[in-house]
């Protein structure tokens, strides 16, 4: 069994949707790796990882609309505030999603549908650097 890690840096505008197909697959290739699986790590508790469609972006729209009427920012039940209104309300949002993905490698290729594609989930409303290790085993 072979093992290949790489991190990538995901630039985020703040709060929405980063899609990371593409360098994820990159890994993956560079893996030279055909068969096996990819696993996608998040570093933050503020981010997170989605699989979702990638063809139409309504569907991140309205992702986005759910979670906001679902987690909204400066709930006054949340205690933790210490950076601001988004604080906990984007660890709830975290928690609620996903900080690692497993995806099925195939032919030196993540095995996604047709209209899947890999997102990083910025919770927080000021752009950040996210921290995110891909590792592709096989």
């Amino acid at each position: 069994m072979t093992a290949h890690h790489d991190t990538l840096s995901v630039r985020t505008r703040g709060r929405g949707f980063v899609e990371i197909t593409r360098e994820v697959q990159r890994v993956v290739r560079d893996s030279g790796i055909a068969d096996g699986l990819c696993h996608v790590f998040v570093h933050h508790t503020s981010a997170s990882l989605l699989i979702n469609e990638n063809a139409d972006p309504d569907v991140l729209r309205d992702l986005e609309t759910f979670f906001s009427a679902l987690v909204p920012d400066g709930d006054g039940r949340f205690v933790h505030r210490a950076e601001g209104p988004d604080d906990m309300p984007a660890h709830v949002r975290a928690a609620l999603t996903q900080t690692s993905l497993g995806i099925p490698v195939r032919r030196g290729r993540c095995d996604l549908g047709t209209w899947q594609g890999v997102f990083l989930y910025e919770h927080r409303h000021a752009p950040h650097e996210r921290r995110v290790t891909v590792t592709v085993v096989g």
